[in-house]
C-alpha cells in the first residue's frame, strides 16, 4: 500500500479545512513480479495449436472424477507449449475446466513450479536451503550467477539456460544438489556446477545423478501425465548415503517394533 496526500483534508479524517487527506493505493509494489503478463506473451492460441492443446486437454480431464482436479497437469501442458504459463494458456486452462482466469492464475502463482516467464532450454535450479547453503549451495549460485552473467530467475541470452534458487529438493543427503528441468546432479561443487552449465550451453549436458535429462519443455509434457518417449536408461536408485542408516540397522540386527509393542 503506499499513502499518497492530497491537499484539503486532515490526516485524521475528512474535512473541509483540516490539511491534507491521504489516499492508500492498494494493489502489488511495482516492482513485484507480473501476474503472467509478460510482455509478447501470447494471448491465445493460434487455431492450430488451440485444437492439438484439446485433445491432449481432453485426455488428461478424462483421468480425473472431478474436472477442476485437472488443473495442475492442465498447466504443465501449456508450459510445455510456451516455456511458461502465459495469458493464453491460463485463458485455455480456464475454458477446458469452466474455471475464472483469476481461478487458474491462484493456483499456477501458489506453485513455484509455475514459471511467469520465459524460460531456457534448461532450467538450473541450486538448492540455497540450510543443508545445501552450509554445504557449498550458495557459493555454487554466486559462482553460476557471475559465470552465466545473469542474476536469480534470469536467462543467458542464447536462451539455453534460466537460473534459479530454489528450496529443499529432499535430497539432503547428496547435498550440496543442483536440479536441471527437475532432475539431480548431486553432491556437487563450484567447478563442477560450471562444467555442467557449460555443457548445457554447448549442447553436450552431462548425465544426471539419477534421472534422464531432456528439455525444459519436454519435461512439462511429461509432468502433465504424457509417456517419455525416450527409452527408459535406468533412473538410479537410493544411494549410499540414503541407505547407510539402513545398512546399520541390518548389521546390529535392528528391527522395528511390533504394533502395540512399547509407548
Amino acid at each position: 500500500m503506499t499513502a499518497v496526500p492530497e491537499a484539503g483534508a486532515s490526516n485524521g479524517g475528512p474535512g473541509p479545512n483540516n490539511g491534507e487527506r491521504v489516499f492508500i493505493r492498494l494493489g502489488p509494489p511495482a516492482e513485484e513480479p507480473g501476474q503472467f503478463v509478460t510482455e509478447g506473451a501470447p494471448k491465445s492460441y493460434a487455431a492450430d495449436v488451440q485444437a492439438r492443446l484439446e485433445v491432449d486437454a481432453k485426455e488428461i480431464i478424462g483421468r480425473y472424477p472431478n474436472p477442476r482436479s485437472a488443473l495442475l497437469p492442465l498447466l504443465h501442458l501449456v508450459q510445455s507449449e510456451d516455456g511458461y504459463v502465459t495469458p493464453a494458456g491460463v485463458e485455455f486452462c480456464g475454458a477446458q475446466l469452466g474455471l475464472t482466469g483469476a481461478e487458474v492464475a491462484a493456483v499456477a502463482s501458489f506453485y513455484t513450479m509455475y514459471r511467469r516467464g520465459p524460460t531456457g532450454e534448461y532450467l538450473v535450479g541450486v538448492c540455497t536451503n540450510t543443508l545445501c547453503a552450509v554445504m557449498g549451495g550458495d557459493a555454487i549460485f554466486d559462482s553460476l550467477k557471475e559465470h552465466l552473467g545473469i542474476g536469480n530467475d534470469e536467462t543467458t541470452d542464447d536462451g539455453s539456460v534460466t537460473l534459479q534458487h530454489i528450496e529443499c529438493n529432499a535430497a539432503c543427503d547428496f547435498a550440496p544438489v543442483v536440479m536441471v528441468n527437475w532432475e539431480f546432479y548431486d553432491n556437487q561443487t563450484v567447478e563442477s556446477a560450471r562444467t555442467l552449465v557449460d555443457g548445457l550451453r554447448s549442447g553436450n549436458p552431462p548425465a544426471p545423478t539419477r534421472g534422464n535429462l531432456c528439455t525444459f519443455k519436454e519435461a512439462e509434457r511429461i509432468l502433465a501425465g504424457f509417456p517419455d518417449p525416450r527409452p527408459d536408461e535406468g533412473q538410479g536408485g537410493a544411494g549410499a548415503a540414503t541407505l547407510a542408516g539402513l545398512e546399520v540397522a541390518r548389521e546390529k540386527n535392528m528391527t522395528a517394533p511390533s504394533a502395540g509393542e512399547g509407548t
